[in-house]
């Protein structure tokens, strides 16, 4: 499972000119499954966004959490973080898992996080439009694969 977090100062998807997803200070999350995720990648990427340290303390220096700041999350459904184009200039995207396996993984993932967080989605599959104001900037990419 591979993650794209940008710190974010505000946070919006729409869909066809409509607002489905919006937050305040705290994580745009482009959010990927690859074929061959299980629970345990959706674990390692719960645990990883929920202590991750990138927002600043008194001392201007990254310490602090999304709990600590009262953060949010927009978590945006992205197969494309498993385009392969090393092998010519159209991307193959055969390592991204298909919606029967990945919807399920990312619904988890986003109840996970929902048990700690305020969390907003976009719509899985859909055409969407996400804006965003990067804080920092601060964009951090997390792989589950890379972890085990």
């Amino acid at each position: 499972m591979r993650a794209v977090v940008q710190r974010v100062s505000s946070a919006n998807v729409t869909i066809n000119g409509e607002t489905v997803g919006s937050i305040g200070k705290g994580f745009l999350v482009l959010l990927g499954v690859h074929v061959s995720d299980e629970i345990a990648d959706c674990d390692y990427i719960v645990k990883k966004l929920s202590g991750l340290r990138v927002f600043e303390d008194e001392a201007g220096k990254m310490n602090l959490g999304l709990s600590d700041v009262g953060g949010e999350l927009l978590i945006v459904s992205q197969f494309t973080l498993y385009g392969d184009a090393r092998h010519g200039n159209r991307p193959s995207f055969i390592e991204a898992a298909l919606p029967e396996k990945a919807i399920p993984l990312y619904e988890y993932t986003v109840d996970k996080l929902r048990e700690r967080f305020k969390v907003d989605t976009g719509e899985f599959g859909a055409d969407m439009q996400v804006s965003l104001v990067n804080d920092g900037p601060v964009t951090i990419l997390l792989d589950s694969k890379k972890a085990f």
